[in-house]
Order: C-alpha cells, then sequence, then structure tokens
C-alpha cells in the first residue's frame, strides 16, 4: 500500500511506502535492506506515466523501520495509507511469504525467502500495491519474468533453479532471482486511473490492518 502524489512541479508521480518490521528476525539492518531492494526493482524500469495530458516520470520512495515493540493497536488503527507493517520469522506456517490480500498493507515473511533472493520483498510488495500472480505461470519460449511471477512458474532451462532439470521437476522451476520489475508491471498499476485530490494526492491499495502474532511449529 502506498500514498501518491502527483507533483506538478517536479514532473513526478510518487508513490510512498513505509514499512515498519515487527518479529523475532526482523532487525533495522534488514529492514534498510529490504526497502532498499523494494525501491531499485520498482524503479529500475524508469517508467513514465501520462494523467492529464502531462507526463510524469514514476519514482518509488520506500523506507523501512524496525519496530519491536510494535503494538497490535497500531495496525488496527492505522489509517496513513503510507504505512505497512509485516512480521518477520525464521518459521512461517505454509513455509512462504505472504501477504493479507491484492492491494492491502499488513503480511508475514519467511526469513530463508527475504535471504535467498532480493526479488521477495518486490515480489510481495507488489502484491500490496494491487497486482496479482499472472493468470498463466509459464513462460517458456524467451519470456523475460516480471516480478510478479511466483516461484512455481515455468520458464526456460537458463530461468530454472537447476537449468538441467526437467520442467515441473524438482529444479525446473522459476528462480526468483531472474524476476525484475518491468514497464508492464508499471502499467498494470492502472496509475492514471487514480482518484485524485484537490491537493494531488491518492492511494494506492486498502488497509488490511492485520496484526499477526508469531506463528509456532506444531500449532496450525
Amino acid at each position: 500500500m502506498g500514498e501518491v502524489e502527483l507533483h506538478t512541479a517536479t514532473g513526478e508521480l510518487i508513490i510512498r511506502s513505509v514499512f515498519y518490521f515487527y518479529g523475532d528476525a526482523a532487525s533495522s539492518a534488514l529492514a534498510e535492506r529490504i526497502a532498499s531492494e523494494i525501491a531499485d526493482h520498482w524503479n529500475a524500469p524508469g517508467a513514465a506515466i501520462t494523467i492529464r495530458k502531462k507526463t510524469y516520470t514514476v519514482y518509488f520512495e520506500i523506507s523501512g523501520m524496525y519496530e519491536p515493540s510494535l503494538k497490535p493497536e497500531r495496525v488496527w488503527y492505522n489509517d496513513d495509507p503510507q504505512l505497512n507493517f509485516f512480521r518477520i520469522e525464521k518459521y512461517v506456517m505454509g513455509d512462504i511469504s505472504f501477504v493479507d490480500g491484492i492491494g492491502c498493507n499488513t503480511g508475514y515473511f519467511k526469513l530463508d525467502n527475504l535471504l535467498q533472493t532480493s526479488s521477495t520483498a518486490a515480489h510481495e510488495y507488489g502484491h500490496t500495491i494491487g497486482l496479482a500472480h499472472p493468470r498463466i505461470p509459464d513462460i517458456r519460449g524467451g519470456h523475460h519474468p516480471g516480478i510478479m511471477y511466483p516461484r512455481g512458474t515455468l520458464c526456460d532451462a537458463e530461468l530454472q533453479y537447476d537449468p538441467k532439470a526437467l520442467p515441473s521437476t524438482p529444479g525446473g522451476f522459476l528462480d526468483p532471482a531472474h524476476r525484475s520489475v518491468c514497464l508492464d508491471d508499471i502499467r498494470q498499476l492502472n496509475l492514471h486511473k487514480l482518484d485524485f485530490n484537490d491537493h494531488g494526492f491518492a492511494r494506492l491499495g486498502e488497509f488490511s490492518s492485520i496484526y499477526h502474532e508469531k506463528h509456532e511449529e506444531g500449532f496450525s
């Protein structure tokens, strides 16, 4: 989720998102790293968009904060569209990072997912600002993997975890390290359709406002 500003003076469309991280595996260093990786991925295309006959450069301004003493009430009653809240732990039920919906501001990160590839947080961020997985998870035939393709995507051999593996066998799926944000990912945000107020601000996404308790192994 983020707050969007249409900055006419500079010709920028700025999307601001602030992430608050809590949980036993969270840290200040990890918070800064995640924010930097999200910003790097989403700013990489250097996208531009036309709104009201004026062209704006799209810029993502991402911040990460470590909040070890985060209270549930802070999440439940937050009404700032810039703020997102994610728990980070070594163990996650289902064994994979997740968000609480498409276009939301809360979720749960599995530490290993963040350490294995720099695209995990950027992928989950895409969900928070309204993007789902592509309808057909198969990019064989020379197609580039956009940021929203899931880990089970079929792809050409050089993009697999194991280039020698047969498709759909262990190692025969997309290695998320190859994902990146492309211009089509930006286009699918439909930024030109946002309802900007008189001050040039709009909201991208919705409030899910879910505080996550720690998942314990052996419990469901």
